[in-house]
């Protein structure tokens, strides 16, 4: 869900389940790449050079498959 606080301020804010999924795809990944889901990955392959990270405990999600995206495919 997503949605525009404030009057005078606007703010954009996304919440949820897929903000919490990418939150936690940041704190769990390597520094200096980019780790995407396994539901983001195979939307990705085909077009992205990816790298099975394999699973990874996950808080509050469990067992997530994960990937590191290393770059488009030309």
């Amino acid at each position: 869900m997503a949605g525009v606080i404030g009057t005078t301020r606007y703010i954009y804010t996304i919440i949820g389940d897929a903000m919490n999924t990418a939150s936690r795809m940041e704190s769990h990944g390597v520094p200096g790449a980019i780790q995407v889901s396994g539901a983001a990955g195979e939307r990705l392959r085909g077009r992205y050079a990816l790298e099975e990270r394999g699973e990874i405990d996950v808080k509050g999600k469990g067992l997530m498959r994960t990937y590191l995206l290393s770059g488009r495919i030309p």
